[in-house]
């Protein structure tokens, strides 16, 4: 009950615990878009990353799609011989009688 006009002195003090909580929560969302991991200072720092990440997925793509296309010469069904014959010379060290291997580096 208000008397006069002035507020009982509990009721004011958790008025004032009720604002400082507010206001302390204010302050912590307003400093997690300001410098948090995904706020506005770190908006450039994100951006340069994507690039990155960008060009890195650009040149596994690359690496993936002549992957692929190793994989597809050493299908059973149709292996090209170029391809089986230097996999047999260099992995398993197989050569005929008359050839001359040559290393180079």
């Amino acid at each position: 009950m208000i008397l006069g006009g002035v507020r009982p002195t509990g009721k004011l003090q958790r008025d004032n615990v009720t604002q400082g909580m507010a206001l302390a929560c204010l302050l912590g969302m307003s400093g997690l878009a300001l410098v948090g991991p995904s706020g506005i200072l770190s908006w450039s720092e994100n951006s340069h990353l994507l690039t990155e990440r960008q060009k890195e997925v650009a040149r596994l793509s690359i690496e993936r799609d002549e992957l692929r296309n190793r994989v597809d010469l050493l299908d059973p069904a149709r292996t090209d011989p170029d391809l089986t014959g230097e996999l047999l010379r260099k992995d398993l060290n197989v050569v005929h009688p008359d050839e001359m291997v040559l290393m180079v580096d």
